[in-house]
């Protein structure tokens, strides 16, 4: 699909009590499936703050619209890293696939932790957090005294891997799950423990430094 690509997001800014959307914009051009050199093609996609991936000039972009073959998922999310090509620097993010360039621009991070999930290995129980809708297949392991409720969003963040910036959104039905276990010392600061298996871990952040960087609505 041919198209001019006007890239729309929005930045939901709390200030004396009133929401206030403040649109930005970023004009691309591309082509689905272009060919820059002989035996490339290039493709566009779009990661939303729930996790779903579509292709970034479908117009309408719900859950009947995106990608939801397991096995597709799973092979596009394990290529998936920072884009280091100079070309696009709009989409951050690429997962290459052979003669394919998958570029890759989200709502905040790529990587979207969308389920907790209690699985039985080996006859003791892993706590996991499934991303990007994959299941089990597409899951790390469930560190609670690692969990970053940002300040000024109020979205709450997880570790992830290098290649993806080391740092995933939490979806935000999944973020309210889990912050009824939050304990605040003060209602204006964040978080300081988080309640788990009958103990109040607490919060380690000195890991969020070197990836805040990676959170797009992190200069709200």
């Amino acid at each position: 699909m041919a198209g001019i690509a006007v890239l729309h997001t929005k930045n939901l800014v709390f200030k004396n009590w009133k929401f206030n959307w403040i649109p930005r914009r970023t004009v691309a051009i591309y082509t689905q499936g272009q060919s820059p050199e002989p035996r490339i093609r290039e493709y566009f996609y779009y990661i939303d703050h729930e996790g779903m991936l579509f292709l970034d000039d479908a117009k309408m972009k719900n859950f009947t619209s995106c990608f939801k073959e397991k096995k597709f998922l799973k092979f596009f999310f394990s290529r998936l890293r920072v884009n280091a090509t100079q070309r696009y620097e709009m989409f951050p993010y690429m997962s290459p696939c052979g003669r394919e360039r998958n570029y890759i621009r989200c709502d905040d991070t790529p990587i979207v932790f969308t389920e907790h999930l209690k699985k039985d290995a080996g006859g003791r129980a892993d706590h996991v957090l499934t991303y990007a809708h994959g299941g089990p297949d597409l899951s790390i392991p469930f560190q609670p005294h690692k969990l970053y409720m940002h300040p000024k969003t109020g979205r709450v963040y997880h570790p992830a891997w290098p290649q993806v910036g080391g740092i995933g959104l939490v979806r935000s039905k999944l973020a309210i799950e889990l912050s009824q276990n939050f304990v605040f010392t003060s209602e204006e600061k964040p978080p300081t423990h988080f309640r788990w298996d009958d103990t109040e871990l607490k919060l380690e952040h000195e890991w969020i430094k070197d990836c805040e960087k990676f959170i797009l609505n992190s200069k709200l």
